[in-house]
């Protein structure tokens, strides 16, 4: 069985992702990543991070274009590569960072980003031509995830944003944004752009070839996991409350007994989780959705054993609860 996942997906990013697809195209691509088809269906479903990674390079493959068939111009496989090992020669963030968006400039047509500072403040900023909205959306979603995932990269760290703007209005899919981004969030603004601290471009850069290569051996994975803020107080529970459930299928420590462990006081990791957006009750819900979902994908075990893991008395109650998690019955992902 693998490592158990760090997070999921919405289903929201797997239709857009197969969205350029013919009928037989999207059901080998879905059939390659392992995500049952049926869950399109559903507006809760969410799928394994590495599913969607291996979707998106089956796509890609299909396609001959690592942009999903979002532009007029194919960014033909092994575009993405090529790009990574042109800015390791460089001796800063900024210089590598202006690199990469002068390089996605080339391969793609409809789309590109420029980067400005003032005063303290770095601003990456998007000027999408694709007419149709919904993929509109999904393009600006997919090149801010290659440009802020490149930033962490370069920089050699995660690099939180101040604030993101997004052109386009709240879509159903919006809490997606604020783990993968930031947690403050504005809609319906004049254009797309992430803002963070300018002194991260004048971090110098000290890429070796090994990194590059890991780098690159676990992309696309690599450049979205790249975003995940592990010191954020959300991923800290996130990450007690995964071992717990791991370690003894009980329901996980409690708000107070996490509180303790930190520090601090049940009122203080409350107000820090509300200021993230993340509430307690959804964040143990996630957890016990995504641990199910990982479970699932396991066929030796039943789901009466995968609903004992996760602390439930019976399966007729993981059942419910899955089914309100993903709005899918356990099964759809067993299928998978």
């Amino acid at each position: 069985m693998p490592p158990a996942p760090q997070h999921t997906v919405s289903i929201a990013f797997v239709r857009s992702a197969v969205g350029a697809l013919d009928d037989i195209g999207r059901r080998a691509a879905l059939q390659c990543a392992g995500i049952a088809p049926e869950l399109l269906a559903s507006d809760a479903a969410r799928v394994p991070a590495a599913a969607f990674a291996a979707l998106w390079l089956a796509v890609g493959e299909a396609l001959d274009d690592e942009f999903f068939g979002l532009d007029a111009r194919r960014m033909k496989v092994g575009s993405f590569a090529l790009l990574c090992h042109a800015l390791v020669g460089q001796r800063s963030v900024e210089r590598a960072l202006k690199q990469a968006l002068r390089g996605l400039a080339l391969f793609l047509d409809d789309i590109g980003a420029t980067l400005s500072t003032q005063g303290g403040a770095a601003r990456i900023t998007i000027a999408n031509r694709i007419a149709a909205p919904d993929a509109r959306r999904f393009a600006d979603e997919t090149l801010l995830v290659m440009v802020h995932g490149l930033l962490c990269w370069l920089a050699g760290r995660r690099v939180p944003l101040a604030r993101l703007d997004w052109a386009h209005p709240r879509p159903s899919h919006a809490d997606e944004y604020r783990r993968m981004f930031a947690p403050v969030l504005h809609f319906d603004q004049p254009a797309t752009a992430i803002s963070f601290d300018a002194r991260v471009l004048r971090g110098e850069l000290a890429i070796v070839p090994a990194a590059l290569s890991a780098f690159l051996r676990d992309a696309p994975q690599s450049v979205f996991l790249k975003q995940v803020n592990p010191a954020g107080w959300a991923e800290r529970v996130r990450r007690q409350l995964r071992r717990a459930l791991l370690a003894d299928s009980a329901e996980g420590p409690t708000l107070e007994a996490l509180a303790r462990q930190f520090g601090l006081s049940p009122a203080t990791l409350r107000r820090r989780l509300d200021d993230e957006g993340a509430g307690w009750q959804a964040l143990k819900d996630e957890v016990r959705r995504d641990l199910a979902i990982h479970h699932l994908a396991d066929r030796r075990l039943s789901i009466e054993q995968v609903a004992a893991q996760l602390g439930f008395t019976d399966a007729s109650s993981f059942h419910r609860a899955f089914r309100k998690w993903t709005g899918a019955a356990p099964g759809a992902y067993r299928a998978s």
